[in-house]
């Protein structure tokens, strides 16, 4: 949900944002899109789940075995955290394109019409998601601070996001319109995703005076603190029996090393995080078993469970052989919920990124420069996965 979050569309143009395990340390393999083509023609056709989507077999890299079809879901423009309706006929996901100099929020028509703009036009929005029964979408917004977009952030310390306190969880009425807010406390509340289950919210907030997780009930009560150390945490996703969370943490450089402890603490007071170094976590709901589930080094993040639980998906750049700071060739890869059998699902040179699911584990949402007409296009992509 999510940064990379929720600055996700930020980092983007910043940086352009069972199986055999994959090798962990070389850059990836030169392909084409030309060898792509035609990669999934032995598979039989099938209709896209998200109404309009336009076939787009012809960006599949060559060795993208997973990906048996593919479909573009948008076009022009950022659009990133593409999330699916409990029904898994319909996508969530923040776009800025045009003359709009921020995110907005938006879901696709499941008629195929053009995209329905959830959100109003103040302020900037982020991180969306489909509420049980799919008649409501919550996101997190700066709308009753701000008329209008922010001003960029501050790069004088390198690159970073702004964790804006403004940002107040609300909930919209696909229906009527209506709108009502969740969340009213001092600092940051974002990043919201909601259990399988469909009984409990996950998202980050600053109101400890850290960026933590806290979970709640559908109406916003019943609130619970899960994570208490030091760091960024964020980014969470349950797993489909609820009894996880997976999530994107900081992790530290020695003392005196750019991204240590005390730096953290500058930039936060500042409101602002560095997310170079981040690794994903899994941690029980109720705060107890926590443990790091990668590994890898530079940023790792946007995870969210295979179907069965028994695996985790995400984006990396870890085998981007350029310095973590400017290393841009995001790609998807799972591991074993016990941090074995690391395998690399995608490898255009590019940015894929934010990667789920649908309900019912056929088809796998995501985010990718691939096919992209200007430089920092991305685009929402739904693949027929196969095994």
């Amino acid at each position: 949900m999510r940064a990379l979050p929720h600055p996700a569309a930020a980092l983007i143009l910043a940086l352009a944002s069972a199986c055999a395990p994959a090798d962990e340390t070389a850059p990836p393999a030169a392909t084409s899109r030309a060898q792509g083509a035609g990669s999934a023609a032995t598979s039989a056709p099938v209709e896209p789940p998200i109404a309009g989507a336009e076939p787009a077999d012809q960006l599949i890299e060559a060795d993208e075995r997973h990906f048996a079809h593919l479909w573009q879901v948008t076009r022009g423009g950022e659009n990133a955290e593409g999330y699916w309706s409990f029904a898994g006929d319909r996508l969530s996901l923040q776009r800025r394109a045009g003359e709009v100099e921020c995110d907005r929020i938006f879901v696709t028509d499941p008629r195929g019409g053009p995209l329905v703009q959830v959100s109003g036009g103040r302020g900037v929005c982020t991180c969306s998601y489909f509420l049980p029964g799919d008649r409501e979408v919550i996101f997190a917004s700066t709308q009753a601070a701000m008329e209008s977009c922010p001003p960029p952030p501050d790069r004088s310390q390198g690159y970073t996001w702004t964790l804006y306190p403004e940002h107040e969880l609300w909930v919209r009425d696909l229906a009527s319109g209506e709108e009502r807010r969740m969340t009213d406390e001092p600092g940051y509340d974002a990043e919201a995703t909601v259990s399988p289950r469909g009984d409990r919210i996950v998202f980050t907030s600053m109101r400890s005076g850290d960026p933590e997780l806290w979970t709640c009930a559908l109406d916003g009560t019943d609130l619970a603190q899960v994570t208490d150390e030091e760091g960024y945490d964020g980014g969470a996703f349950f797993s489909h029996d609820g009894r996880w969370l997976v999530f994107r943490s900081t992790m530290f450089a020695p003392d005196g090393q750019r991204g240590d402890r005390a730096g953290y603490r500058e930039l936060l007071a500042r409101h602002q995080i560095r997310p170079m170094a981040l690794e994903l976590m899994l941690v029980r709901p109720d705060g107890s078993e926590r443990r790091q589930l990668t590994r890898l080094g530079h940023a790792n993040f946007a995870p969210s469970f295979f179907p069965g639980d028994a695996r985790v998906i995400f984006s990396s750049n870890h085998h981007d052989p350029t310095t973590r700071e400017r290393a841009g060739n995001f790609d998807l890869f799972a591991i074993g919920a016990d941090g074995e059998g690391l395998e690399r699902i995608t490898t255009y040179a590019g940015f894929d990124s934010f990667p789920m699911f649908s309900p019912d584990g056929r088809f796998l949402a995501f985010a990718s420069n691939r096919g992209g007409t200007a430089e920092g296009e991305t685009n929402l992509f739904v693949a027929q996965w196969s095994d």
